[in-house]
């Protein structure tokens, strides 16, 4: 299966919320077509985020995407993007789209002046470690704190 990554558009909302729903259940959500499509159109039309689609080559449909949100780095003074989400449907898996979604982040925080990108994944998820640490990405030395309000 060849595999092409795009940016997505408000238009694309239809193709992504499948995914982004499938994403959400993955983390322990209940599935909910409806908010999925109302968030990723919310971000989009705000440019609150940026989004890859990536596609099917060949049948041309949807099979993953990757979601950034912008950060800053106040020590390096400069902007950083944290990939908060990385989907591609299990049927996909393998093929090559998440690392062609992971470049396509790659070439976006470098042709915008970041200083990098950050994200974060479940200590079980060993399958997507895997991947990152192929792509060249490495763990860093911070612990990381949340606070749910």
């Amino acid at each position: 299966m060849s595999v092409e990554v795009r940016r997505a558009t408000p238009e694309d909302v239809p193709a992504v919320a499948p995914l982004f729903d499938a994403y959400r259940v993955f983390y322990g959500q209940e599935p909910d077509p409806e908010l999925a499509s109302r968030f990723l159109r919310e971000r989009l039309e705000r440019a609150e985020s940026v989004v890859f689609l990536a596609l099917d080559g060949e049948a041309g449909r949807a099979i993953g995407f990757t979601q950034l949100y912008p950060l800053f780095s106040s020590v390096a003074a400069r902007r950083k993007w944290l990939l908060n989400d990385l989907f591609v449907a299990p049927e996909a898996r393998v093929r090559g789209a998440g690392g062609a979604l992971l470049e396509a982040a790659r070439r976006f925080a470098a042709e915008t002046g970041a200083k990098g990108l950050e994200l974060a994944t479940a200590p079980d998820n060993v399958a997507a470690q895997r991947l990152y640490e192929a792509t060249g990405w490495k763990r860093d030395a911070f612990l990381h704190y949340a606070l749910d309000i």
